[in-house]
Parts: structure tokens; C-alpha cells; sequence
């Protein structure tokens, strides 16, 4: 049975080789949160503690991301980042709970379905993709399409594909930041960084070895129709990452996916559009789960 409204919690928790920086809120039914990047943590997904009243949410880093520390980044890989999220479940003492994934979380979570579909009830993906091409190649092109100058889509493509220094992260990702979102930038950040995304923990690095090793002919597009959890594909309008062709692909792949697209926002709808996802989420997940 799974535990109901766990004791909240913050700080570090040894998952076998690595210790996760790990936060635990909330009552009701168990939601893990996965957060984007690779090179961010849990504090991007700030506008999903409106879930708390409703689940027990479970926030954390992965590893080589954020405030988790213990192996190096060659230890990144698919297999270990899904082992982590279901030996924390194990730690926390939850038979089963749902996952939510945002963008590079949202891959996390579709490797962790498929090799652990047993321990999970309902999945979310959260703008994000199946494969890595989108990411790698698409973006730019799509961008270049909508007119973006030739500057601004050869950083997009130098800065997913891995091919920067770490001293080029910050300026680029300054550069390039507005793409993430269907309004003000400026205001949305600051907004956030009010909020609590000051606390964010960046780690060039992880983004950096991704685009030159963990996303490379990365896809499960071709296994998709062996999820047959509960699912929600939901993301921007204007996700330059993984754009509304790509989710109609997502949904489509999954037996028992629903897709939903957010107006009005870009690759961040949780912050853009915070009440529409919480609600989607919260329907999802209560539709056919107990707190019992």
C-alpha cells in the first residue's frame, strides 16, 4: 500500500552510488517530479508546488544534475538515471506512484516507464519527446523557419549539440532564453527568480555531455506502444523543443495517451500557464487513483 501524506523533507538521501538532493511536500497520492536540463534541478518546476495540496510530491536532482553529488558524468546514462528514480521510490517506501517529466525529465520518465511500468500508475510528459532529433536538428530548422536569425539558430543548434564550453553556457543560454517562452521573457524570470528559482543550481556540464553523448541517436519512439499507463501528453503551443507536431506523434504512440496543448505558451507551460497544467495533472492522476 503506498504511504499517504509522508513527513516533509529536504536535503541529501543516498540512493546507492549517487546522493540526490531530495524534497518531499505535501499529502495524498505519491507524484514524483522529474526536472528538465540537463544541467538544471527540481527549483524549474517552482510553479508545480501548487500540486501540493492535492499529492505527496516528491521533488529531486538528478544525477550530475543540480545539488546531487557522488559519481561522474560518465555515469549518466539512461539506465542509471531511470535506477535512481525507482531506488528512491524504493527509499521513500511507495509500492507505486505517479511521474510527471519536463522535457529532459519528461526522457527520463519515458526510459523509467519502460523499464519499471510496473511500479508507476500514471505517467505526464510535460513538453518533451521521444527522441533526440528534435532537440538536435528540428530545433533549429524550426526556428530558422519562423524566421529567427542565422546567429540566433546556429547557438541553438552549438548549444544542444554539446558543442560550447562551459564559460559559453551563461551567454549563451542569456542569448537564446527568450525562445523558451510565449511572453515577456524578462518578466517571467524575474517573476520566477521572486518566486524561488533564485535558488536554482546550474550545471553546465550535464547539458554539455548530453549533447555530445546521452542524446545522441537517442529514441524510444519505436517502443512507445509498450506503455499502456494512464497518460498525458501536454506542452506549449510554441515549444520550439518539441513542437505540437511532435506531441501528436508522442500521443499517438502511446495506447492510453491524451494529448493536451497549452495556448499561450512556449517549452516552459508550467510557468506560463500554471493553473491549466495543474488542473490537466490533478485530472489525470485522481480520475482513477485512491488515497485509501
Amino acid at each position: 500500500m503506498n504511504r499517504v501524506g509522508a513527513t516533509p523533507w529536504r536535503g541529501m538521501m543516498s540512493v546507492g552510488e549517487v546522493s540526490l538532493f531530495v524534497e518531499v511536500l505535501g499529502q495524498g497520492y505519491p507524484l514524483v517530479l522529474m526536472h528538465g536540463g540537463p544541467g538544471a534541478d527540481h527549483w524549474t518546476l517552482l510553479p508545480l508546488r501548487g500540486l501540493a495540496d492535492r499529492f505527496t510530491l516528491i521533488f529531486y536532482d538528478h544525477r550530475c544534475n543540480g545539488r546531487s553529488v557522488g559519481p561522474p558524468l560518465s555515469s549518466m546514462t539512461w539506465e542509471n538515471l531511470a535506477a535512481d528514480a525507482d531506488a528512491l521510490r524504493q527509499k521513500l517506501g511507495f509500492a507505486k506512484w505517479a511521474v510527471l517529466g519536463h522535457s529532459f525529465g519528461g526522457q527520463v520518465a519515458l526510459e523509467y516507464a519502460l523499464r519499471y511500468q510496473e511500479t508507476l500508475s500514471h505517467l505526464v510528459l510535460l513538453d518533451t519527446g521521444g527522441d533526440s532529433r528534435w532537440v538536435q536538428k528540428d530545433a533549429a530548422a524550426l526556428l530558422a523557419a519562423r524566421g529567427y536569425s542565422p546567429k540566433k539558430v546556429e547557438l541553438v543548434r552549438r548549444f544542444f549539440n554539446g558543442e560550447l564550453t562551459r564559460w559559453e553556457f551563461f551567454p549563451i543560454l542569456l542569448r537564446i532564453g527568450d525562445l523558451y517562452f510565449h511572453g515577456p521573457a524578462p518578466w517571467l524570470v524575474l517573476r520566477d527568480a521572486i518566486r524561488g528559482e533564485w535558488r536554482t543550481k546550474i550545471r553546465p556540464e550535464a547539458l554539455i555531455c548530453a549533447g555530445r553523448g546521452l542524446w545522441r541517436d537517442w529514441t524510444v519512439m519505436e517502443r512507445l506502444h509498450e506503455i499502456s499507463l494512464p497518460t498525458l501528453a501536454m506542452a506549449g503551443r510554441e515549444d520550439f523543443l518539441f513542437p505540437p507536431e511532435h506531441q501528436e506523434e508522442l500521443a499517438a504512440a502511446i495506447p492510453n495517451a491524451r494529448l493536451e496543448i497549452v495556448e499561450a505558451a512556449g517549452h516552459n507551460a508550467h510557468s506560463e500557464q500554471p493553473a491549466e497544467v495543474i488542473q490537466a495533472v490533478a485530472e489525470l492522476i485522481s480520475s482513477s487513483t485512491s488515497t485509501a
